[in-house]
Parts: C-alpha cells; structure tokens; sequence
C-alpha cells in the first residue's frame, strides 16, 4: 500500500493539526542517519493509515519555527496531535510497531 507523506513547514503546521482526524508529525532533517532509517517507516504508516490519519515530515532544518516552539532538541521526534493538541512524543528512531501502535491508539 504506496502512501505519501506530506511535506509540513511552519506555515501550514498549524491549520493541520487542528484537524479532528490524528495527524502524526515526523521532525527530521537530511543529515540526520536515524532519520533516513525511519523515514521508509512513516512512508509506510501514510499507506496504511491512508484515511484514518494524516501522516506529514517536517524539515527542521528548512522550518525552525515549529521545531523550537515545541523545545525539539534531538531528532528524529515524533509526534502526534489530535484536535490541535499533542497527544503523544515519541523520540528516536523506534520499531514501526510501536508508531503504529501509538497512532493507531488515537483513530
């Protein structure tokens, strides 16, 4: 099942997670190794949850407003918001089970 994350900036961040349906938000950025190690993960988790999430990547080094808002100091971070709040933080790069698992929690 081919999904596609979107692409989060600052701009669009915010009028995104007010949605009702959970969005989950990968904060990454180019150099970071762990960060291509989940990115395939959460390209996954797009196809599967295709309808039930949404599922967007955000570039901190392109976008450093959203990153610092949230105090994100280490990457990759994950998060999860539902209703224009954070319902769950996952930081690091952790089995797609678990991701799944904490998504699937908030559908």
């Amino acid at each position: 099942m081919a999904g596609k994350a979107i692409e989060i900036t600052d701009a669009s961040f915010a009028e995104l997670i007010k949605s009702e349906t959970p969005v989950l938000v990968d904060f990454w950025a180019e150099w970071c190794g762990p960060c291509k190690m989940i990115g395939p993960v959460v390209e996954e988790i797009a196809g599967e949850f295709e309808g039930k999430a949404i599922v967007g990547k955000l570039d901190v080094d392109a976008n450093s407003n959203v990153p610092a808002s949230f105090g994100i100091r280490s990457i990759p971070t994950l998060m999860i918001f539902k209703g224009g709040a954070m319902v769950e933080k996952i930081v690091g790069a952790v089995p797609k089970s678990v991701l799944t698992q904490k998504l699937e929690a908030h559908v």
